[in-house]
């Protein structure tokens, strides 16, 4: 007798269906398809919701190391990816601006802090060519000379500083030497009656303009008819405190260069969108879409990003090689050469490739696109800057 007969089957073990917590049907994936909930929410561990949060933002995953090399290295590849319809293995273009902007601007930061030592030197020693320039006496002139002389001589024997540096304070004391027998000759030449100090005064006369007037919150306020008074008062509170601030950048340009920085961000966020109308006109007859071309905005600025990135990196292992690594500084200065060059040469292979014109078109909208972009970004620049000083 076969005893395998004999044995009766299993019954199958009914498995409970999940049900939509919200609408009660039967759930097929991790979100509801007749009520969209999904199936994850809140009440669950933090470190999983971290995770949901940087993924989401950053989209940080394996995407990231496949998108980044041929961003850098093959012109035009993701745009071309992305309008094929091979999104879902490449981190999505926002996202990648997204990530690489925040990337870029802290560490342009941190790395603009720390070379602010050299910017503060620079703008004392412009200073104390102003004082010189405006000395009435040549006693004068020698005291502010020995002055600042003797503090670039104690920032050289402050310790073992990069060449590049020493060359630079020794470049600073030739100009400054230039500059004070420059004015003791002038002031040989004249009687010391006519020596005036107007030249300090214009120095340190800094002056808001406002309809062709010095702008007085009194007596030249700003005022916009077409404007709300509130708005008008904040103009106001604005203008009052670039007058105070512009003195500032002379003494110490580290907070409103700074908060320059902190506002480039959004300047070039709005600046995008134009960049790709730019594309827009000057393909028109592509007959591609808008978002065509905003694809294309979105990985260029990505590209330009993510050189900024590691152009700063490169800059800062140099200046750490200077004094420790000669020969390596030397070769990172080459490698600086040539990611610099890379920036425009990119952008132009990576718009013949996505746009597929000759090479005189390409180079002609080319050049006229970089010239209207340049104007812009530019014009943003300058806008950051006035914010910074109306809001540090």
């Amino acid at each position: 007798m076969n005893t395998a007969e004999t044995i009766p089957a299993a019954e199958p073990v009914a498995v409970p269906k999940a049900l939509c917590a919200n609408c009660g049907t039967e759930l097929l994936g991790p979100h509801c398809y007749a009520c969209g909930q999904p199936v994850k929410g809140m009440v669950r561990h933090l470190g999983s919701i971290m995770h949901d949060v940087a993924d989401t933002i950053l989209n940080i995953d394996s995407r990231i190391f496949r998108t980044l090399l041929p961003l850098y290295f093959r012109p035009g590849y993701l745009s071309m990816e992305y309008f094929a319809g091979r999104r879902v293995r490449y981190v999505t273009p926002f996202r990648l601006y997204f990530f690489l902007s925040v990337a870029a601007f802290l560490l342009i930061q941190i790395g603009l802090d720390s070379s602010l030592d050299l910017a503060r030197s620079m703008v004392q020693l412009s200073g104390a060519n102003t004082d010189i320039a405006s000395a009435r006496t040549a006693a004068d002139v020698e005291k502010v000379r020995d002055a600042a002389l003797a503090k670039l001589e104690a920032e050289k024997t402050a310790g073992s500083l990069p060449q590049a540096s020493v060359e630079r304070i020794d470049h600073e004391e030739q100009q400054l030497r230039k500059a004070a027998d420059k004015r003791l000759r002038k002031l040989a030449e004249q009687p010391p009656a006519t020596s005036s100090g107007g030249d300090a005064e214009d120095h340190e006369n800094f002056n808001v303009q406002f309809n062709d007037q010095t702008w007085d919150a009194e007596k030249n306020p700003i005022r916009i008819s077409w404007l709300p008074n509130f708005l008008n008062a904040k103009l106001n509170n604005a203008a009052g405190r670039m007058k105070e601030n512009l003195p500032r950048i002379k003494k110490d340009p580290k907070p409103f260069l700074l908060g320059t920085f902190g506002v480039l961000p959004q300047v070039l966020f709005v600046l995008m969108p134009l960049f790709a109308l730019l594309l827009k006109i000057f393909y028109i007859f592509k007959r591609r879409l808008y978002m065509e071309h905003l694809i294309v905005a979105l990985h260029s600025h990505s590209f330009i990003f993510i050189s900024l990135v590691l152009i700063t990196l490169v800059m800062l292992a140099r200046s750490w090689a200077y004094a420790a690594v000669p020969w390596l500084a030397a070769l990172l200065g080459w490698v600086l050469f040539a990611m610099w060059w890379w920036l425009p040469i990119y952008l132009f292979l990576m718009q013949k490739k996505v746009y597929k014109q000759g090479w005189f078109f390409t180079t002609v909208k080319y050049a006229a696109i970089g010239i209207c972009y340049t104007i812009m970004i530019t014009l943003g620049v300058v806008t950051a800057l006035m914010v910074s000083l109306a809001t540090t």
